[in-house]
């Protein structure tokens, strides 16, 4: 079916009187684009186009530029050199509200959302009301039901935004460029936060939208989604087109060396090693979650110096609240928590961090980074007061620039200078960062949630490297929290499946199956299942 001449219903024109003359996509062609920022060329004279009605993924290491040519398609920074056209016609974007009036809406890999406002108000931000002083929310949310129809994405518009999951969140912000009429859809990393469910949810939606003549640029690090939606790659690297091909007859393996200009390990090597005392222990665990209900419900876990013991299960079922006790960010209501022997129930996150706990967070960029930080600033956070990097109340900043130097280089952070805004790099490197700072401690306990989540292949294997070395090398106790099972299956020694704030079981990964392993996450105890 094709796309209706006009995007919006025609009560709703009123209140988006600055966004006219909205175009159908048939055809978006970029030619020779270039975008330099202080030290970095991130985008090297870049060819690239889509039609309607396909998918064309953009895929790269982290850095590679993908998220910076689109967003100069989007509007949000403009070219040096270079020229867009929209169905033939040279067009200059120099906002996003140009993009909207062209017909181009992005959806960002962070939501834009208000969490304490509805659906409905957050669709309707920046639109002007028929009504003057008055929201026109009755006709906002009536469209957005009809859009929700129409494109299999229910949500209530009513709701609070924090009430929603990431997945209906994601509905949301694809709502919001839909009510705006755009026909090309940039996604950049949509399910970076998204479990397998929400995934096949999306990707059904997606399937949906192209049928009906809708266009998608795609920006993915994750090679078999790339390899099931897409229609054509184009491949960056270092800010240039390595290579533009249809998907057809190519595997993960080729996309990933063309990739990162080399053969990439999908599979780490797993030495064996003598297992020490129980570092880290949780005994009946009980917390409430944030609306007041039972987020873990007498969690039992033991993980041993040597280990790396896994949480396996769907988004949503208590691994946040698992890790946020754990790092001292929430009380629990019952049970106790021993690090080395050592009851540490309640303590603060300050004295974890003395005391041998590591912690890098799901969020990094709200709970393991300041943004406005530089580079330096952020791999010395935690550890600034103390030697070497202070003598006494005065900073030492000879030894803080060698140590900052030292940990770019040893765990290869991509970044133009030590004083560079720690919100330039990209994520890949910003979990570098994050790791050359929990790492570099050599902790006793390291609490690892969701490590590489919205990385790329190289920096995927970066990470996992980083973790079998800490545990075969230095005996450290890590607890790995991922959504993603082959992450799991990769390096956990022991994977325990939680469950609606119970654990299922605890199994060994060499002695279960991916369709047990399943079933637990379903809610089937191990002891249950023949």
């Amino acid at each position: 079916m094709p796309i209706q001449s006009s995007y919006l219903h025609s009560d709703m024109k009123r209140d988006t009187s600055k966004i006219t003359n909205l175009t159908r996509v048939e055809k978006v062609e970029m030619r020779g684009i270039v975008k330099q920022f202080p030290g970095v060329l991130a985008n090297d004279r870049i060819d690239f186009d889509v039609h309607a009605g396909e998918v064309h993924t953009l895929l790269g290491e982290n850095g590679a530029g993908k998220s910076t040519l689109m967003k100069i398609l989007y509007g949000i920074y403009h070219q040096d050199k270079g020229e867009i056209y929209v169905n033939g016609k040279l067009v200059n974007i120099r906002s996003p509200l140009d993009a909207i009036r062209l017909g181009i809406g992005m959806v960002h890999q962070h939501f834009m959302l208000v969490p304490t406002l509805t659906v409905a108000e957050n669709v309707a931000l920046g639109l002007h009301s028929s009504r003057k002083f008055l929201l026109d929310l009755d006709i906002v949310s009536e469209r957005i039901k009809e859009l929700a129809k129409v494109h299999g994405l229910y949500v209530d518009p009513g709701a609070k935004v924090w009430q929603l999951s990431v997945g209906e969140q994601q509905r949301v912000e694809i709502l919001k460029i839909l009510y705006r009429g755009a026909s090309l859809l940039i996604l950049d990393e949509p399910t970076a936060v998204l479990t397998p469910q929400e995934v096949e949810e999306l990707f059904h939606v997606l399937r949906s939208m192209l049928n009906r003549g809708y266009s998608i640029i795609f920006i993915s690090h994750k090679l078999h989604e790339v390899l099931s939606l897409s229609d054509r790659v184009t491949i960056l690297r270092d800010g240039k087109v390595v290579k533009s091909l249809p998907i057809v007859g190519v595997n993960k393996e080729k996309l990933a060396c063309l990739m990162v200009g080399r053969e990439v390990l999908f599979q780490v090597e797993h030495p064996s090693v003598k297992l020490g005392k129980v570092s880290l222990a949780l005994e009946g665990i009980w917390v409430q979650g944030d609306e007041n209900l039972p987020a873990l419900r007498g969690i039992d876990l033991e993980v041993y110096s040597g280990e790396i013991l896994g949480i396996a299960g769907v988004s949503g079922n208590g691994q946040r609240e698992l890790a946020e006790v754990i790092a001292g960010l929430r009380k629990p209501t019952k049970g106790r928590v021993f690090i080395k022997g050592t009851e540490v129930t309640n303590w603060s996150p300050s004295q974890l961090l003395e005391y041998g706990l590591s912690y890098i967070p799901e969020e990094r960029m709200r709970d393991g980074t300041i943004q406005k930080f530089t580079v330096e600033e952020n791999l010395i956070l935690k550890d600034h007061i103390h030697q070497p990097y202070a003598d006494g109340i005065f900073m030492n900043f000879k030894n803080i620039a060698r140590e900052s130097e030292r940990r770019i280089s040893d765990f290869d952070i991509r970044t133009p200078s030590r004083y560079t805004s720690l919100k330039s790099l990209s994520g890949g490197n910003i979990q570098k960062l994050i790791l050359a700072r929990e790492l570099s401690r050599n902790p006793g306990v390291l609490l690892a949630a969701q490590p590489t989540r919205g990385l790329d292949v190289s920096a995927t294997e970066y990470v996992h490297r980083q973790l079998i070395e800490q545990r075969t090398k230095l005996k450290t106790a890590t607890l790995l929290i991922s959504d993603d099972l082959d992450e799991i299956l990769s390096l956990a020694d022991r994977i325990a499946v939680i469950y609606e704030g119970k654990i299922m079981g605890v199994v060994k990964r060499n002695e279960v199956s991916v369709g047990e392993l399943g079933m637990m996450m379903g809610g089937v105890h191990k002891d249950k299942i023949k």
